[in-house]
Order: structure tokens, then sequence, then C-alpha cells
């Protein structure tokens, strides 16, 4: 897999090394490169730091079950949703991890088709974040029904005995098809890099049994010129279908809001700036996922410091754009003249959520100007506080959006507040759980640097035209 690798000078080997030691550390052979990362996997003692951390995470998985088993004992009765905030907790964690899966996509998908070498050592396990963050997404349309089995197939298109058809019309509707077809895209995508490293590790393992599981979903694979030939083209077709499902998803997302006629939710920003916030939020999680990774397993050769760097400044890009889209909608609704409209900033900057509203701003927009400062992107522990700073805003920017243009109606006597309850906090810090207990997991159990994509980045692997 030659994508994205810079062109070299000659044949032996000091050109080649300028050329890729921003994105791996010199002195790496095809040998070290594969020990380093296969190791992690096969090792036949897990870390004592691994089975704490995955224990945590387990907890607070069974804090989700149990927040869901009481959820359809009682029904949505036990959340803090009422008149006229009748969504809540749900929608706005829906949103949020949606916009989380994002940064996954577009590593793997438009940084491949750009070329982008820099992608190579954390697109796999961004890749991995993308699915688990669309896992716990989808739980939230469920449970928002209340009683699923009684509901959730109206979501589906197909008729019933009375001959009544889902509203075709509604952007719920197409939240099932471009969020299904999200998870499904990026399941293919990830499964299909994830071959030649399975192989690798079927032909590692000491054990058995891995060596039967990895030998199983390695498919069969021999690293012949066709199986090559034939990844590679997968891949690459893939990715092209990957790629407009970064646009289109958060798009779809945004019309729950955007096509409703009410103030703070009808506006014409929201498609692209929900993109972007997507996008924002999404590298600011692989970074708050990929810095503790590579302290802890040592791949500091692997994940420099240009992929942090890089990450920073998409970060700052797209922080921008949210800063915009922000000064957009209030523009906006000052200029339309119209009272209800002017009122939602105004609301959101004065009234009973001022506190979250400002939060959000500084987290969003005054934090992430840190990163203009090249000693601030060099800097691992600036950049973790950071992006974790930002995925907390993200969250409040959500909920901003969802309870102020609900909880102030055109009627004064349909005003009311809304606060989440113990078991809506439950049921977001148990996907939390089940987030971190699939990323355990992941990190366990597969590779989570691509092998064969690392190995291709070598001097050597240039000379030899290695695929």
């Amino acid at each position: 897999m030659n994508e994205g690798l810079e062109p070299v000078a000659d044949s032996n080997g000091g050109a080649m090394e300028v050329a890729t030691r921003d994105v791996i550390a010199p002195g790496h052979t095809f040998s070290t490169v594969t020990d380093k990362i296969s190791s992690i996997v096969l090792a036949r003692r897990t870390p004592p730091g691994w089975w704490f951390g995955f224990a945590a995470a387990f907890l607070l998985t069974n804090l989700l079950m149990l927040a869901v088993a009481y959820l359809v004992l009682k029904g949505t009765g036990i959340w803090g949703v009422n008149v006229p905030v009748g969504w809540g907790f749900a929608i706005v964690n829906f949103v949020w991890w949606i916009g989380i899966g994002h940064a996954g996509t577009l590593i793997s998908a438009i940084l491949l088709l750009l070329k982008q070498s820099w992608r190579t050592s954390i697109n796999r396990f961004a890749e991995a974040m993308t699915l688990f963050a669309v896992a716990c997404a989808g739980l939230f349309p469920i449970l928002h029904t209340g009683r699923p089995w009684l509901a959730i197939y109206w979501l589906f298109p197909y008729p019933n005995t009375m001959g009544i058809w889902p509203q075709f019309r509604s952007p719920l509707i197409w939240d099932v098809f471009a969020v299904s077809t999200y998870a499904t895209v990026s399941l293919l995508f990830w499964f299909v890099g994830l071959i030649p490293d399975l192989a690798t590790l079927r032909d590692r393992s000491q054990s058995r049994v891995g060596r039967v599981v990895y030998g199983m979903l390695a498919m069969g694979w021999r690293g012949s010129s066709m199986h090559w030939h034939r990844y590679e083209t997968a891949y690459l077709l893939l990715a092209g279908i990957a790629t407009p499902l970064v646009v289109s998803v958060h798009t779809v997302v945004s019309f729950d809001f955007a096509i409703a006629i009410l103030p703070g939710w009808h506006t014409t920003i929201f498609p692209p700036y929900f993109v972007a916030g997507a996008i924002y939020s999404g590298f600011a999680m692989v970074l708050t996922l990929a810095i503790p990774i590579r302290a802890i397993y040592g791949l500091e050769d692997f994940i420099t410091s240009r992929h942090l760097q890089n990450m920073a400044k998409v970060m700052l890009v797209t922080g921008l754009v949210v800063a915009y889209g922000y000064l957009t909608e209030a523009f906006i609704a000052w200029y339309s003249a119209d009272p209800f409209e002017s009122y939602v900033p105004f609301n959101r900057g004065t009234g009973f959520y001022a506190s979250q509203y400002w939060s959000l701003i500084a987290c969003n927009i005054v934090v992430p100007q840190l990163l203009w400062f090249k000693k601030v992107r060099t800097s691992t522990r600036a950049l973790f506080t950071i992006a974790i700073i930002v995925n907390i805003g993200m969250w409040l920017e959500r909920y901003i959006i969802v309870v102020t243009s609900l909880h102030r109606d055109f009627l004064p006597s349909s005003w009311g507040n809304y606060a989440g309850t113990f078991w809506d906090w439950s049921t977001f810090v148990g996907t939390l759980g089940l987030f971190l207990a699939l990323l355990f997991l992941f990190v366990r159990f597969l590779p989570m640097i691509s092998i064969a994509e690392m190995r291709a980045m070598l001097p050597e692997a240039k000379v030899e035209g290695r695929e």
C-alpha cells in the first residue's frame, strides 16, 4: 500500500529516512515494526493496568444495564423530560456520540484519498472509535421510544396491517438510514483494513486458539500479488463510499432540528455547522485516546509529534468554523427582526441556562485558541487537557441547542425548565463505560496500529517496491 508515501531521492536510505522521520522514528525495520505492534496483542500476560481500566469501564457498563432495565420497567418518566422539553439527554447524547465517530471516518477515508501519510499511525483506533461511538449513539433513539418493542419498528419502512406507512418526510426516518449505512460502511472499512494484520497475528501467535481465530478472520490471506491488488482496490472503493458519509450523516442529523419550525432550530447554518462540530469533537476524542495510549504502550516512535500537531491544527480550523456558526446563528436571529428568533440568543446568554451557554463558549472557542501556539501543540499535557475541554464543550453545545429552544415555548403559560435526573446521567455515563470497555478489548485483542501500512512507510519498502 503505497498511498500517501512521499517520494524519495536515493536508494541508500538517507533521504528516505528524512522523508518519513516525521511519521515514524528512524531506525525501524520490517521486523521491529511488526514485533512492536504485534507484541501488544500477542503478549501472554495481560498487564495489571489493563485489568484495572477494563474493570472500571465494565462497572460503568453495568450502570448502563441497570439504567436501561429500570427504564424498561418504569418508562421514560424516570428521565427529566417534560412538557415542553420533550427532548432531553437522549437526543443530546445521540448527536454527541455520532459526532465523536466522525474523525475516524475522516482520518481513514478522506486522508487516504488525499494521500496524507500522517494518518497511518492513528487510523486504526480512530476507525474502532467510530464503531464504538455509533453503537453508543444507536442506543439512545431506541431507548427514547420508552417501549422499543412497541415503537421502534415504526422507524423502518414497512406496511403494517392498517396500511399506514412511516412518515418518509421525517428526518427521524432519514436518521435510521444514514446512521445504519454509516455503521455498515465503517465496519467493512475497518475490517478490510485489518485483514493483512490478522494474517500476521495468525502466523505469529503461539496459541492454537489464537491461530484458529485469527486464521478464520484473515480469510485465507497469503500476501500474494493478487491478494494485495484486490485488497487495495476494495480499500480504495470503501474509502470513496465512506467519504460522502462524513458530510451526509451529520447533515441528516442536523435536519432533526433544522426542518422544525421552531426558533433556535430552524436555521440553514445547521448542516455545515453540525459537520464541522462533529469533526471538531471527533478529533478531540482521538487526541484524548491517542495521548494516553501512546504513553502507556511506548508508541512515541509511531504516533509522533507530527501526528499530534496535525490533529491540533484540524481542531483549530474546525473550531473556528464552529465559532463562525455560533456568530452566524446569532446574527441571523437579530437580522430577521423576528421577536421569537431574536429572543433565543438573548435567552441563551442571560436566561436560566446562561452558565451552560457561556461555559460552552469558553470550552469551544476561547480555550482552543491556545492551539495557535506551537509550544501548546507540542505539549501532550496541554493537548490532552484541551481535547477533554472541547469534548465537554461540544456536549454542552448539543445540550443548549436541544433544551433552550424547547423550554421557552411561544406561550409563557407553557414555559418550563429541564434538568437531567440520576437515570439520565446514569445512562450517559454508562455509555461512556461501554465505549471504554469496547476500546480496552480492541486494544488487547487487535492491533491498534496498522502493521502493513506502517511497514509500507519504511524506506526499504519504497526502495524494493513492496506493497
